[in-house]
């Protein structure tokens, strides 16, 4: 008899901020549990197409990006009935952690970490997120400047 073991699927992540040292810093942190697949976009006027073509299960946003900010690029993924679903947690440093308790870590009623932030918090907020039915998102990451 032959028992087969299915691993689950990795977790599509998109991370959308202009700083690619940021970007790459969070990609190989989550890539190295083995359990993300994750892609990076530094421009946020492209965070719409790359979502469609990636189809991600959560998006990691910067707040202050140059040509549109977070709150846009959300706006944008709201309006598309194909990635309005997707949970979204906002990345920034122009909030203090002291706020993000005060908050109850959310802008706008959707879940935003602190920069900088540790890999672990991060990644156990993606594992809330993605348990939880239709959720914004929340997350945390590794430790960089915005």
């Amino acid at each position: 008899m032959t028992t087969t073991t299915t691993v689950p699927a990795q977790k599509r992540i998109l991370i959308v901020d202009d700083e690619p040292d940021m970007t790459f810093l969070v990609r190989l942190n989550l890539q190295k549990t083995g359990r993300f697949e994750v892609q990076e976009e530094n421009r946020a006027s492209q965070a719409i197409d790359v979502a469609r073509d990636f189809k991600p299960d959560l998006i990691l946003l910067d707040v202050m990006m140059p040509e549109l900010d977070g709150g846009d690029v959300l706006a944008l993924l709201k309006d598309d009935p194909n990635l309005r679903n997707i949970p979204v947690v906002f990345l920034t440093a122009t909030v203090l952690k002291e706020e993000v308790s005060s908050n109850k870590g959310t802008i706008g009623g959707y879940p935003f970490i602190s920069k900088p932030f540790e890999v672990e918090t991060l990644v156990a907020r993606i594992d809330t997120l993605l348990s939880e039915p239709s959720t914004s998102a929340s997350t945390s990451t590794t430790s960089t400047e915005e």
